[in-house]
């Protein structure tokens, strides 16, 4: 069985069909969509994902019988859409200016789903928080970090480290995230300077 991949019109198309599931049973939901599934929407550089992390926590058990509607018809993992990103959450989470709507489904007229994605500021803060150690490079996270460092126009390791500490205090930064920022931004520069 090959791996889950998910693009981005297969996602619009599983957000249209949990706002409708949840339009006709009455519902309005909300979600926050995070990690490479909000770069996918953003951005046309992350061209898929393995799942969908989000946080919906005013209607857990709906989200979570109709995502499983949403995967069983489509032959997907029960666990597409998870919540597992909970605990990378910045304190600045509920912030107005931390998240923005991206859309309504299956339209405005009928918001059956409601899908925030954070701002590309917390999104690098989140990706530094969560690099990985020793596999990052395997997992797309220095690429996202990267490509993200381009979009927001981070240049050097300090601005991205401020940004980051912007949206986490320095006791729930591991020493791995300097590190591991300072070596991207060294090799940024280097490959600027090699064109």
């Amino acid at each position: 069985m090959s791996e889950f991949r998910l693009g981005r019109d297969g996602l619009l198309e599983a957000f249209h069909a949990l706002g409708t599931l949840a339009w006709a049973d009455g519902k309005t939901v909300e979600i926050a969509v995070y990690g490479g599934s909000a770069l996918m929407l953003i951005y046309d550089w992350r061209l898929a994902t393995k799942d969908v992390d989000a946080v919906y926590e005013n209607d857990r058990v709906a989200v979570r019988a109709l995502a499983l509607l949403v995967a069983r018809e489509r032959g997907w993992p029960d666990n597409w859409l998870n919540d597992g990103v909970k605990g990378f959450l910045s304190a600045r989470d509920r912030d107005e200016d931390a998240k923005k709507l991206f859309g309504e489904f299956p339209s405005q007229h009928a918001p059956g789903l409601r899908v925030f994605l954070p701002r590309p500021e917390y999104l690098f803060a989140m990706k530094c928080r969560a690099m990985r150690l020793g596999g990052a490079s395997d997992t797309g996270d220095i690429d996202d970090i990267r490509n993200l460092a381009r979009e927001i126009g981070l240049k050097d390791p300090a601005a991205a480290l401020a940004l980051v500490a912007s949206f986490y205090p320095g006791s729930q930064l591991q020493p791995k995230v300097q590190f591991g920022i300072e070596e991207i931004f060294s090799a940024m520069t280097e490959a600027r300077q090699n064109q």
